[in-house]
């Protein structure tokens, strides 16, 4: 499924063209990694769906890259990923660092959040990965929400979060625009943290992206523990909101809350939270190389990366632990890019203004 609506491929056609000059194939050798040691960081622990992610490309990048370098996910959480994002913006090239980012990253970014000293603009990607999420809830709260979307209105819910403005702000505006008393517990290092508190009792409520949710969070719906409560869902050709094809038997926000309405949503809140929908998941994961990256550098890692995605089997390796997603690379991945660092001001307004109303949070 293509979750880019057509007036996005338009812009995207228009963005390929205002790049060409500047991107033209480069016609240098490619490296040659023999012996050496790639060193994947990603800003998040090592608990989360980017774990994932990272783990499930870095033997894959091996076998691609020439060479066939050891590629080594590190670790590096703080400050809702902008840690990790500011330690990046410093670094130099020396071919054998990539960075990983997610919403988690974007949104900081998209927000003005004070701690942000990176600037996407000029990193250079090697990779985009669209991807979903699954908003779950205990046993007992899920059976009664199914039923009645309107059933827990009156229950107090407690979310651990990495914070207002990461990648969370997707599932903390949807509960709000639900109705929901939604309390997050703000400053855990990954959404894998935020699953922990949730399995062992300290939360109530909990989502997921695709991978960290297919691995870790099924196995708690097979036992009984947890039940799904609704996906973000995906974007058909025309950018409507539709049914997440990893996911179809989940409904989505959309249905959930046009339940509740009695009618199609609409409103600024709905449109906010579609526009960061769109930023944070239709290339929700991210693979980049410093700015300074040299040609024959960026040449070699985003052929690798076209040699994973075109592998006769990666779509079926990747749907049991990723989901159905598109994974773009080239000129695609950065028409993606493009995408996810910009949403508009109006967007961008209300948001920050929910924030500052609910959390206190002040951009």
């Amino acid at each position: 499924m293509n979750i880019f609506s057509a007036s996005t491929k338009r812009g995207f056609a228009l963005v390929a063209l205002a790049l060409g000059a500047v991107m033209a194939p480069v016609q240098s050798a490619e490296l040659n990694l023999a012996g050496k040691t790639v060193q994947f960081v990603i800003p998040f622990a090592e608990t989360g769906g980017s774990a994932e992610w990272a783990n499930f490309y870095a033997p894959l990048l091996s076998k691609a890259l020439p060479g066939n370098p050891q590629v080594l996910v590190k670790y590096m959480p703080g400050a809702g990923s902008t840690k990790g994002a500011n330690w990046f913006e410093k670094q130099k090239d020396d071919g054998l660092t990539l960075f990983g980012t997610s919403g988690s990253t974007q949104f900081p970014y998209l927000l003005g959040d004070p701690r942000v000293r990176y600037e996407y603009k000029g990193w250079q990607v090697t990779l985009a990965s669209a991807t979903g999420g699954v908003a779950y809830l205990p046993a007992d709260l899920g059976k009664k929400f199914a039923a009645d979307p309107n059933a827990l209105k009156g229950t107090k819910f407690i979310y651990g979060s990495q914070g207002a403005t990461s990648l969370d702000l997707v599932p903390l505006l949807a509960w709000k625009l639900l109705g929901m008393t939604v309390e997050p517990v703000f400053g855990v290092k990954g959404r894998g943290d935020g699953r922990l508190m949730f399995e062992r009792g300290e939360a109530n409520i909990d989502y997921q992206t695709s991978s960290a949710y297919i691995s870790k969070v099924e196995p708690l719906v097979a036992s009984g523990k947890a039940v799904p409560m609704m996906t973000w869902g995906a974007l058909d050709d025309n950018g409507n909101i539709v049914r997440d094809p990893t996911f179809p038997n989940i409904p989505t926000f959309k249905e959930v809350l046009a339940k509740q309405l009695g009618k199609e949503p609409s409103g600024p809140g709905w449109k906010a939270w579609k526009a960061f929908f769109v930023a944070g998941f239709a290339a929700q994961k991210m693979v980049f190389l410093p700015r300074d990256a040299k040609p024959d550098v960026v040449e070699t890692y985003r052929k690798a990366f076209e040699r994973v995605t075109k592998a006769p089997d990666f779509a079926k390796i990747s749907e049991k632990s990723q989901g159905i997603y598109p994974q773009m690379v080239n000129k695609a991945a950065q028409n993606a890019m493009d995408q996810a660092i910009d949403v508009d001001d109006e967007a961008r307004a209300y948001v920050r203004k929910w924030l500052m109303d609910d959390y206190k949070v002040k951009l």
